[in-house]
């Protein structure tokens, strides 16, 4: 099987953590090929999508420390529908390069590719407005560009996360408690003083212990999460913001949520999904990149990059049968 990835630059990504990286060391071990494409080598031409890639190698032993942990071939356009699999994994911003290459792999689907997770699916999942399909499990939640209402919000909840739509890693969040001056400041910044729309929930006080990170591979969720502690006196858990990562059970409560979100969004073309969730909320569901494979494996010495590729398996014998 020869699979391709979306990826961002190889020599940029931190293999030693890296999710994708663990995925492809697990298709290597079971015998499969590996491709890399940059978002910027997609291109439609004569109506074929096709792509710059370039087949590269990854050794058992490899330090993924080093600067060069893999090796490569010489460059190559093929078609993506060539593939077994197309696998996206480009990281955000979900800026509108994200968006022309969604529609650039609905039109490889179309042509016979089997794209993970597929162009649709990742557009129409925007992953923090998400969230608003569940709102069973969700903190009061408000999206609006009016300064107005998110006043109101603030007015009603004292205690609010205010953050940008298409932020990632922790940045552009902001809490704003009662008596705080800095609101209208905050409220301007973010709106681009009323241009942009932006996201206020109701502060979460469980984000103490954590802002978990529970994966869902093929609708079903991994028995593991990742708790992303924050420092003392951060808000935020995300890794990239300086965050802990405490591997855990996946707990009964969380068991439940995810798998009926999974369930309900398993069929959509989300082979695999992260939520974000502080206490017993969902705050985000993550569908371009999710990350955390690598810290909940070495934690636990569960291998959720096997659990994918399992997964990939089946859904491509699905496929074919």
């Amino acid at each position: 099987m020869n699979v391709l990835f979306i990826v961002d630059p190889l020599p940029t990504l931190k293999a030693y953590k890296d999710s994708s990286v663990a995925m492809m060391r697990a298709l290597a071990a079971r015998g499969h090929g590996l491709h890399v494409v940059l978002q910027s080598g997609l291109h439609l031409a004569d109506g074929r999508v096709v792509a710059d890639t370039t087949p590269i190698h990854i050794e058992p032993g490899a330090d993924l420390h080093a600067q060069r942990w893999w090796s490569q071939e010489a460059p190559e356009v093929r078609a993506l529908a060539e593939f077994d699999a197309v696998i996206m994994r480009k990281d955000p911003p979900f800026d509108m390069e994200y968006v022309y290459s969604t529609h650039l792999l609905d039109r490889a689907q179309a042509e016979g590719a089997r794209v993970f997770n597929t162009g649709a699916a990742i557009r129409n999942h925007p992953e923090k407005l998400a969230i608003a399909e569940f709102p069973e499990y969700t903190t009061p939640t408000l999206v609006t560009r009016s300064k107005a209402r998110l006043r109101e919000f603030y007015e009603v909840h004292r205690d609010v996360i205010f953050k940008p739509l298409d932020g990632m890693g922790g940045t552009g969040i902001f809490r704003v408690r009662e008596g705080d001056p800095n609101l209208n400041v905050i409220l301007e910044v973010l709106t681009l003083d009323g241009a942009s729309t932006i996201m206020a929930q109701r502060y979460i006080p469980a984000i103490t212990a954590g802002d978990k990170r529970v994966l869902i591979i093929g609708g079903e969720p991994v028995p593991y999460v990742l708790a992303r502690i924050p420092q003392a006196g951060e808000t935020r858990g995300n890794l990239a913001a300086g965050g802990r990562g405490v591997a855990q059970p996946l707990n009964e409560h969380d068991r439940q949520v995810a798998s009926a979100i999974g369930a309900r969004l398993a069929g959509r073309g989300l082979l695999l999904i992260g939520l974000d969730m502080i206490g017993d909320y969902i705050t985000e569901i993550n569908v371009t990149s999710p990350t955390c494979f690598v810290e909940i494996s070495e934690q636990t010495g569960y291998s959720v990059a096997d659990r994918y590729v399992d997964a990939l398996e089946a859904a491509l014998q699905a496929a074919a049968s």
